[in-house]
């Protein structure tokens, strides 16, 4: 299998049959590429354990700091129809990559990275890579080594971000234990707002199936908020406040 780069070159023409507010709504090359830069992975399929583990996720962390560094959007491209790209995208929980469908796999020939996993009952798939593309030029690829299985060693979000800026950061993601209700949750939620940063927040209590014996396991506190930054255990909104330096 030869795996060719198209650096330099333009992307392929297609025509992607996505489903918008469930209605079919039919997108262009042009509509995604022309005079924006846009960061591409594609892979094998949806659901599929990489995939749904490792490759997609990254990329939907790290979207906010790809738009820091000059990328307008994130595609996340492979060849399943669009059902089943809606589909996975809820089930994710992707909030920040848009998924295009190549049901027919036109854009991925079109590419070079159309290839044969009729072993695995797949049938024709495309290839696992990655590529910056800037008004409709792709201007760098990171392709997979060609080898048994299904590699996953160059196409990786941290790998595409520190090829545009050699010195960008992780972002420092936000958890918060709270519980309804809770005063001192909404004003621990209200400080990070203030701040403009994101929180993924985890509701505790009864019929959430999280209990204070869990939230006592992570933070050695069993009251609620607890406020995790980076991997920080910060703690309640006083302490909370305190770090931010209100």
């Amino acid at each position: 299998m030869k795996l060719t780069s198209m650096e330099g070159k333009s992307v392929p023409q297609a025509t992607f049959r996505t489903r918008v507010d469930n209605q079919w709504r039919d997108m262009s090359s042009d509509n995604l590429f022309k005079g924006r830069t846009v960061v591409v992975f594609s892979l094998p399929g949806a659901y599929t354990p990489t995939c749904s583990s490792s490759h997609l996720p990254r990329y939907n962390e790290l979207a906010p700091t790809f738009r820091e560094n000059g990328v307008d959007e994130i595609i996340c491209l492979s060849v399943n129809d669009a059902f089943v790209m809606d589909a996975w995208a809820k089930e994710l929980g992707v909030e920040n990559i848009r998924l295009i469908p190549d049901g027919n796999g036109d854009f991925t020939q079109g590419m070079g990275m159309l290839v044969d996993k009729s072993d695995l009952g797949f049938g024709k798939r495309s290839w696992r890579y990655s590529m910056l593309v800037k008004d409709g030029v792709i201007t760098k690829m990171f392709i997979e080594p060609d080898k048994p299985g299904d590699p996953f060693e160059v196409s990786d979000a941290d790998t595409m971000l520190h090829y545009i800026n050699a010195e960008a950061k992780d972002p420092e993601f936000v958890t918060v234990f709270t519980r309804e209700g809770c005063p001192h949750c909404a004003r621990a939620k209200a400080l990070l707002k203030e701040r403009n940063m994101v929180f993924e927040e985890i509701h505790t209590g009864m019929g959430t199936g999280i209990s204070s014996r869990s939230i006592r396991a992570v933070s050695g506190r069993s009251t609620v908020p607890q406020v995790f930054i980076g991997g920080r255990h910060i703690g309640g909104a006083d302490d909370l406040e305190k770090f931010l330096g209100k």
